[in-house]
């Protein structure tokens, strides 16, 4: 589970915006854990290729929120999903989705 901690490292707010603290941390509390993970999951990727986040944290939680709703989640079968991860336990934004018809899948959310 990703704290407001957790995201406010990543973000390492500099200046000016070191003050939004209090408003990141409503706008986060307002995030369920798996949303949360979710953003601090794309906000990660972002940094980590070098894509633009805003450096108002503020934004760059709201911006990202948005963003996540507007792609559709990662599907992989169960074989396919344990054939990647050597695992059928969730991890990395993972679940398993277990529909009462059908087969098992798991989602990248």
């Amino acid at each position: 589970m990703k704290t407001f901690l957790d995201i406010w490292q990543l973000l390492n707010p500099q200046g000016e915006f070191k003050r939004r603290r209090g408003a990141c941390e409503r706008l986060w509390q307002g995030y369920g854990e798996a949303r949360q993970e979710e953003i601090y999951s794309i906000i990660d990727g972002k940094l980590r290729r070098g894509e633009f986040v805003n450096e108002n944290p503020y934004f760059a939680i709201e911006d990202n929120a948005r963003q996540r709703q507007q792609r559709p989640p990662q599907r992989l079968s169960f074989r396919d999903y344990y054939a990647r991860f050597d695992t059928t336990v969730e991890q990395d934004g993972w679940r398993m989705i277990k529909p009462e018809t059908g087969n098992v899948y798991y989602e990248h959310v």
